[in-house]
């Protein structure tokens, strides 16, 4: 590939066990980057270790010697305002740990490959709501990258799985159970888009979820056989070595219909027999919560007029439990396939990274040609459905782009996919209904089509009244009207007033809500003009004087 003309953007899956990278290569094909481990995936896990942060499965190993100085699952924790991470006198906050796992995959890619990561696509969980998907961007910053699109990931696992068979349309259900997330997303596939019908599950439900199951056994087993009512899991060295062990069993339960487990605390040694049946039935309710999400998911589907789905494929290393498959094909009566599920949302990251990357070209070379400004993809669709710019100078610029990138033709006319989403959460204002109770008005529903933009008209309370407070709430129902309580305050703005306005003086309040989404609200009083801009990133986020220390900190620190 000319490197002078295409950028290269890699795909990147922050998981909340595993992590990984990847590229496309001078065929068109996504490619794993190994790490300096030659391992196709790195554990999520960071290791403070004086001077230096070590990321992967040494950390993970690290665990068990130094449980105080490592952190794991951090991507459960994004967003949330009240983690804090204390190491040598520092406070760090998820976004920063995070954005070490994303150096670490940086600079192993580097290292392979012979060339920097800069530009990046970085995966999220579709249910991710403002608060994640931002804290997610910021870590990508902290790392020193310039992130260019956070994409959902079953959506990536979508585009991966259309890529080998885009010439049928079809209708695809993705169940994305992960290692500390899951995502069920029933997604329309065409040759010239990947559109999001609908999406549903829980950003805390993973096979960590398993494996703590299989701890809780392991404990009470402990206290039965040795006669003691210790909680040995306050033990930080205990809980971390029956961690391993669980993780260890369960994969181990893919295969083999029993496992043998060591138990050690406190000078005492216990082995027993796990045996998956057993397995199967500490974690049935856990599977059930899938079915469940699954079900109402599709329940969504069909107030949508998508009655039915083609294929329903699974993604996500906790898919590998038989039991998984064995439900889903009982409950949908469906044979699902099991898809890449270690690698796709890498892999279909790396490839919207690398239409994109096409797309900007493309669309430079049209602008430049036709003297017309070009925003993004979907605008050249709209101008050449328009006819505002002609199929043979889109011909032309595909060809050239072609001729110096070493692409084929068809790839590069195929790059111009529209990636359309949908919102995973409800988005409204605090008001005041006719009983003049408080409530949340939601102006933009879960599960709506993103982009989108949508006005209301509210009124103020009284004669005179000096401002008005916007209280932006998210919530996960989708209903217009909901209390208060049944929602999440996201942010705060004040809208000042001028004097002297009567009372139920009209305010509009507008949502817009971009691709990855991320929101930005205005409030306007007509009469004089008075407005607020206020884009939500959030007071949970990491930003500021604190971001950009992070910031340094990152690039001082050797990531090992």
């Amino acid at each position: 590939m000319n490197q002078k003309t295409i950028k290269r953007i890699f795909g990147i899956d922050l998981g909340t066990t595993y992590s990984s990278i990847s590229y496309v290569d001078e065929f068109g094909k996504a490619v794993i980057i190994p790490n300096s481990e030659n391992e196709r995936v790195t554990p999520s896990v960071v290791f403070f270790d004086e001077e230096n942060i070590v990321v992967g499965e040494v950390a993970k190993e690290s665990a068990k010697l130094y449980p105080d100085e490592v952190v794991s699952f951090i991507k459960r924790s994004m967003g949330e305002p009240n983690f804090i991470f204390e190491f040598g006198g520092q406070r760090y906050r998820p976004e920063e740990i995070s954005a070490y796992i994303l150096k670490k995959l940086a600079q192993d890619a580097r290292q392979y490959m012979g060339e920097e990561v800069t530009d990046v696509v970085i995966t999220c969980p579709a249910y991710f709501g403002i608060n994640e998907r931002e804290s997610t961007r910021k870590a990508g910053e902290i790392a020193g990258l310039n992130v260019r699109h956070i994409i959902n990931e079953p959506t990536a696992a979508a585009i991966a799985y259309g890529s080998l068979e885009t010439s049928e349309k079809k209708t695809v259900l993705v169940y994305d159970l992960g290692g500390g997330t899951f995502d069920v997303t029933m997604i329309f596939i065409s040759k010239e888009a990947v559109e999001v019908v609908c999406t549903g599950g829980d950003h805390n439900l993973g096979g960590k979820d398993w494996d703590d199951r299989i701890v809780a056994y392991l404990v009470e087993k402990f206290q039965e056989e040795t006669g003691t009512s210790e909680d040995i899991l306050d033990d930080p060295d205990t809980w971390q070595d029956l961690q391993l062990s669980a993780e260890k069993a369960k994969k181990s339960l893919t295969q083999r219909a029993k496992t043998p487990i060591a138990i050690t605390h406190g000078g005492q040694r216990i082995k027993l027999m796990l045996e998956r049946e057993k397995f199967e039935e500490l974690t049935e309710d856990l599977l059930y919560r899938t079915i469940d999400f699954t079900g109402e998911m599709l329940e969504a589907a069909k107030a949508k007029g998508y009655q039915s789905f083609d294929e329903f494929i699974l993604v996500g290393g906790a898919t590998r439990m038989p039991q998984v498959i064995e439900k889903i094909a009982k409950e949908f009566n469906i044979t699902p396939k099991v898809f890449d599920p270690d690698e796709a949302v890498a892999k279909g990251a790396a490839i919207y990274g690398w239409k994109l990357a096409l797309n900007d070209d493309l669309i430079r070379r049209i602008s430049e040609k036709t003297q017309k400004t070009i925003e993004r993809v979907e605008t050249l669709t709209e101008m050449i459905d328009r006819k505002e710019i002609s199929a043979e100078d889109f011909r032309e610029a595909a060809m050239a782009l072609a001729n110096e990138s070493g692409y084929t033709l068809p790839s590069v006319e195929n790059a111009m996919l529209n990636v359309r989403n949908v919102t995973s959460k409800s988005f409204g204002v605090v008001a005041h209904n006719p009983n003049d109770e408080e409530i949340v008005f939601n102006l933009v529903l879960r599960n709506t089509p993103v982009p989108v933009r949508i006005k209301k008209k509210f009124y103020t309370a009284g004669h005179n009244q000096k401002t008005v407070l916007i209280r932006i709430m998210e919530s996960e129902t989708s209903n217009v009207e909901i209390p208060v309580e049944n929602a999440v305050e996201i942010k705060k703005a004040v809208l000042n007033l001028p004097p002297d306005l009567p009372e139920d003086s009209p305010i509009e309040i507008a949502y817009e809500l971009n691709e990855e989404g991320r929101l930005h609200i205005t409030a306007e009083e007509s009469s004089n003009s008075q407005k607020i801009d206020v884009v939500v990133d959030t007071a949970s986020v990491i930003s500021g004087e604190e971001f950009e220390q992070a910031k340094i900190r990152t690039q001082k620190h050797m990531v090992l």
